[in-house]
């Protein structure tokens, strides 16, 4: 399975439709999570019945939704065209913060509309917040690694979306018995490459499988590695799942991602 990136994409003022040349980037390592907020705009009315306990009675805005994420940049981990400042590639991200003249009022200013798509999750709003962090220099006093925290926002309550029931079918998962190794439930099944099940299962320690772990043997993960290389444990398993259509908040298609320093490339194959 394919390695999907998260992409910045600039959006016209309504929050519809991408802009015509506008800003489009593919982020080098996608982020570890997205936390998504929701709030409503509570008024507290004037006036009400105290003794009929009116007087708590609050009234609802249009309320917000906001997007909190961190995407990590590493000039050293660039497979081809390598840059010597980490900056040339944050500042395609501080692009959405910068002010541009309003469609409504041309003498006001406001910042771009921007999408945040990673797979099936999708967000359209303004950059509310950004910081970066740069934390790894050359000789030469150039930065080479930087993380960027954002916070997106939209004035109102997102919704989220699906296509069709989003079931998944039953997976065939096989149960560890005691003192039983992942290399002896495989050879079981006629699979001698319990490495990569394992891997593709998360499991951290497959000589010494706990009793009634359980176990799908159908799939497994093949691994690439150029330079150095990290995986959360399960990442594999999480991007074996299809995707559920979901078009807002859900990832779905989870990412294998590189640690920082290395490049890598991933694939999932059921069996």
């Amino acid at each position: 399975m394919a390695l999907v990136k998260a992409t910045l994409t600039e959006l016209d003022q309504k929050f519809e439709e991408e802009k015509s040349g506008g800003q489009k980037v593919e982020v080098q390592f996608n982020p570890e999570t997205l936390k998504v907020t929701f709030a409503n705009a509570i008024v507290q009315p004037q006036g009400g019945d105290q003794s009929a306990g009116n007087s708590g009675r609050q009234f609802v805005g249009a309320g917000t939704t906001k997007l909190a994420l961190t995407l990590w940049f590493d000039v050293t981990a660039m497979e081809k065209d390598a840059v010597d400042d980490v900056r040339r590639l944050t500042a395609k991200v501080v692009y959405f913060m910068t002010p541009q003249k309003s469609d409504a009022d041309p003498k006001k200013l406001s910042p771009p509309g921007v999408q945040f798509q990673w797979g099936s999750f999708l967000f359209k709003g303004v950059v509310e917040g950004l910081d970066e962090s740069l934390e790894y220099f050359s000789p030469e006093g150039k930065p080479l690694r930087a993380s960027m925290t954002l916070t997106l926002s939209q004035q109102k309550i997102l919704e989220t979306k699906f296509d069709g029931e989003g079931k998944v079918g039953q997976r065939p998962f096989k149960a560890a018995k005691q003192n039983q190794s992942l290399q002896n439930m495989a050879a079981k099944q006629g699979k001698d490459d319990w490495q990569s099940i394992a891997a593709a299962n998360g499991i951290e320690d497959p000589l010494r499988m706990a009793a009634g772990s359980l176990v799908d043997l159908n799939i497994s993960a093949s691994v690439g590695i150029g330079g150095s290389f990290d995986t959360s444990v399960g990442a594999a398993f999480a991007a074996a799942a299809p995707s559920s259509g979901a078009n807002l908040t859900t990832p779905t298609g989870g990412g294998l991602n590189a640690a920082l320093g290395g490049a890598a490339s991933a694939s999932l194959s059921l069996g």
